[in-house]
């Protein structure tokens, strides 16, 4: 039986959300997201909350097109890494993506074997077709810039794999 539980984001969690984001930003392991950011996304997110109602983990997923998606801001607070919750999240996450019809999963992360755990493979530079990027680049979200690998987002992607899970 497990000892956590995974769940739609509400926005009495968000502050939760900010603060579990805040160490990774600071080890430069994910970007920092506003507030009023994350207000705006909470319907992207499921948490993980322990059976006392902490929250342990998070992730969320975002729309880039019509079969694509992201999965990102992945997190699982360190003491409950290894426990499961990151499956469980993605999990949850890859369910919620078959709902909306995307075929598609990309993430970028530092976290290769985990997601290669779970179907992903890193991905080369083009993998959607020039019409599909044309309109893609119009994106003003970072997640979709990092998608498309554009020059402007480099400096903070560095080191991270580009991957991609066909659903």
């Amino acid at each position: 039986m497990s000892d956590f539980t995974v769940r739609p984001a509400t926005t009495r969690d968000v502050r939760g959300i900010q603060r579990m984001l805040e160490p990774f930003v600071q080890r430069r392991i994910l970007l920092g997201k506003d507030l009023v950011v994350l207000y705006e996304a909470v319907q992207q997110f499921v948490v993980a909350e322990d059976e006392n109602g902490t929250l342990i983990g998070c992730g969320a997923l975002h729309v880039m097109w019509e079969d694509l998606g992201e999965i990102r801001t992945l997190i699982v607070v360190d003491e409950w890494l290894h426990r499961g919750v990151g499956r469980v999240i993605v999990e949850k996450l890859e369910d919620a993506a078959r709902t909306l019809g995307i075929t598609r999963l990309f993430c970028l992360t530092f976290e290769v074997e985990f997601f290669q755990r779970r179907g992903f493979a890193p991905i080369g530079e083009q993998v959607v077709d020039p019409d599909v990027y044309s309109q893609l680049i119009r994106s003003p979200d970072e997640g979709v810039a990092e998608f498309l690998d554009l020059a402007h987002v480099k400096p903070n992607t560095l080191g991270n794999t580009r991957m991609l899970k066909r659903l």
